[in-house]
């Protein structure tokens, strides 16, 4: 796609800058890799392997000003309708914090407090009784968060709830998961923001008959009332949420009670804590000391300038493995858009393919693609500093790893037989974290919202609705009665057909 005037500028840089190595770079800019590093409480990320150099990272920084992404953020911070297509502000900073202190912001903030409150005495009610076992029922955004962070933070032992999730309407992923349990010591908790979502629905009334009654079944939803009475839960067990958290933000929200059930409530609010720590860093910091911005502003590089279509994440932590699978909806929902905010077509390319894995099993599998493919893959490899783990070796081998897989991809090195010669030039961002707590991934989570909303800014799309997944799961309603045998019209030559083998 062609680049409008915004880029015509950093269009330059990039021709400039397309044959330059890392290295060079590198031995150009005395302290780069000082200067392109920054620091946010339990953060530390280093921008220095990418392929821009300080004038081109001016010129970017130039773009946030001028497409008013300070403005932007205080927009979102204050509770501004930045979701014009279905006329809704985007509040889920305020499930974690105030730090703008408007009108809107703070009466969101309140909400969100008392709700949490009844989420506190919630949590301490299934601590009280004989419940051993969780079953959280959601899908998308009511299932990715929570069970990144359940997954991520559970306790190696000790943990007061095993949380079990299940997502897929598929009926052998609840099979799997109640073949395990005994309905006596279970509950389960039903979370959709509809309460009108077919996955969600099915299987929780696969659940529900399976706990035999509603005595411990809870629900979260922006719709409570439906929530209770499609299965007679008592309205003391069902949480409300808002139509102004996107599901992909809510895990803050009551979402979170799975989280707060699998590491506990206190540490639950210290995720919070950490997520409200990046708030205030995004909306306070100036643009070029701005870690959201700056994350931002690399992947506009490497996508629009670069013309990269991909962008992969490496955990080198297992504790992470979930985290690029919430990343592919949290980016690809929010930026897949081919229309700006006015409706007219966007004039350069938006979201590349998010996708990755946990170091340091991906270097066994498509590590082979990154180093010598003819496809260069932008990257986000995550680590920590410190372990909770006894194994020491394990982990300084881990580390090293990490350190050896960004070196090697920046650098390359070069040999006489073609088969073992590795180009280099394949750009990285390192993310550390001092450590796997609850406030690191707080913040680390809040980092990539806020990058998602830079991006949305500049862009000048909507980063806050998800018309896109509306259309297939419609048509699947209207041929699900076709599946059970009842005369439906269908129009589609290729379904029609698939649908008469199906029926054989």
């Amino acid at each position: 796609m062609t680049h409008d005037d915004g880029f015509a500028s950093l269009h330059q840089h990039a021709l400039r800058l397309r044959g330059a190595g890392i290295p060079s770079l590198l031995q150009a800019e005395p302290g780069r890799v000082q200067d392109l590093a920054l620091r946010v409480g339990p953060l530390y990320v280093n921008f220095a392997r990418q392929k821009y150099d300080r004038a081109a990272l001016d010129a970017l920084l130039e773009l946030a000003a001028a497409r008013d992404v300070a403005g932007g953020f205080q927009r979102l911070f204050r509770g501004e309708q930045v979701n014009l297509t279905e006329g809704r502000a985007a509040l889920h900073t305020a499930l974690r914090g105030d730090p703008a202190g408007a009108p809107v912001a703070t009466q969101a903030y309140a909400a969100a407090t008392e709700v949490r409150q009844r989420m506190a005495l919630l949590v301490q009610s299934l601590e009280a009784s004989g419940v051993t076992d969780i079953v959280s029922v959601g899908i998308g955004g009511s299932d990715l968060g929570p069970r990144l962070v359940a997954d991520a933070l559970r306790p190696a032992s000790g943990a007061r709830f095993r949380v079990h999730f299940v997502s897929n309407v598929d009926g052998a992923a609840m099979q799997r998961t109640l073949a395990t349990l005994d309905p006596a010591t279970t509950a389960g908790i039903l979370i959709s923001k509809t309460f009108g979502t077919q996955e969600t629905l099915l299987n929780g009334r696969i659940l529900h008959g399976w706990l035999g009654s509603s005595e411990r079944l809870f629900a979260v939803s922006a719709n409570p009332e439906r929530a209770a009475q499609t299965f007679a839960i008592p309205a003391a067990q069902v949480l409300p949420m808002w139509d102004w958290v996107g599901g992909r933000y809510s895990l803050w929200s009551s979402v979170g009670l799975p989280i707060a059930l699998a590491i506990g409530f206190e540490n639950f609010e210290k995720l919070l804590a950490g997520a409200a720590q990046m708030d205030a860093h995004a909306l306070g910091a100036p643009l070029e000391r701005n870690l959201p911005v700056l994350h931002a502003l690399t992947d506009i590089w490497n996508r629009n300038l670069l013309g990269h279509a991909t962008h992969a994440v490496m955990t080198y932590d297992q504790r992470l493995a979930l985290l690029p699978a919430y990343l592919q909806q949290l980016v690809m929902e929010s930026l897949g858009k081919r229309v700006q905010r006015d409706g007219s077509p966007v004039t350069c390319d938006t979201v590349p393919v998010w996708w990755g894995g946990a170091g340091t099993d991906v270097q066994h599998s498509f590590f082979q693609a990154l180093h010598q493919g003819t496809s260069v893959v932008p990257a986000d490899f995550i680590g920590c500093i410190r372990h909770d783990d006894p194994y020491q070796l394990n982990h300084q081998a881990l580390l090293a790893n990490l350190l050896a897989q960004t070196e090697a991809l920046a650098n390359g090195q070069g040999s006489d037989d073609p088969h073992r010669d590795y180009p280099g030039g394949r750009p990285s961002t390192l993310i550390l974290l001092d450590a796997l707590t609850p406030e690191a991934l707080g913040a680390l989570i809040a980092m990539y919202e806020h990058a998602v909303y830079v991006q949305s800014v500049i862009w000048n799309i909507n980063a806050f609705d998800q018309f896109g997944v509306e259309l297939g799961k419609q048509l699947a309603n209207q041929l699900l009665p076709a599946l059970q045998g009842e005369p439906v019209a269908v129009d589609d030559p290729v379904t029609r057909e698939i649908l008469q083998q199906l029926r054989r």
